[in-house]
């Protein structure tokens, strides 16, 4: 047997994947909110975000996360995803009060990026610690 050196023996790689963490944050809710103005939004700022789960799953693989209570608050988002632009055109807000499409557009990019976010986040963490295939 071989002494193999694992990501999460090294204090570095710890360290510095912690230090990283605000920046990331900050990184995928900038993505998130700019991405009615900008390249990028929901789907591209909840990637970003989810690289905080994963790396810390690539650092310490411990299944401390519970992927059904994770799921239950996907499904809950997609529900919204799905009703506040009905509700937003049904009631034609867009016309009535043209004020509010920005922030429309915002909200809609930040239900999608934290759907998104958990999304990965739970396929991760259960092809990680799927115990039938290994």
């Amino acid at each position: 047997m071989s002494s193999m050196r694992t990501v999460n023996d090294s204090p570095v790689v710890g360290y510095m994947t912690g230090l990283l963490y605000p920046f990331v944050i900050i990184f995928g809710l900038y993505v998130i909110v700019n991405g009615h103005n900008t390249p990028g939004g929901g789907f591209q700022g909840g990637a970003i975000l989810a690289t905080l789960f994963i790396g810390r799953f690539i650092v310490n693989p411990v299944n401390d996360i519970n992927a059904e209570f994770l799921h239950d608050v996907e499904q809950v988002l997609f529900t919204l995803i799905m009703l506040v632009p009905i509700i937003f055109l049904f009631y034609q807000l867009n016309n009535r009060l043209p004020w509010l499409n920005e922030p429309f557009l915002i909200m809609m990019n930040l239900l999608i990026g934290v759907k998104v976010c958990l999304g990965l986040t739970i396929v991760v963490f259960r092809f990680g610690f799927d115990e039938e295939s290994l």
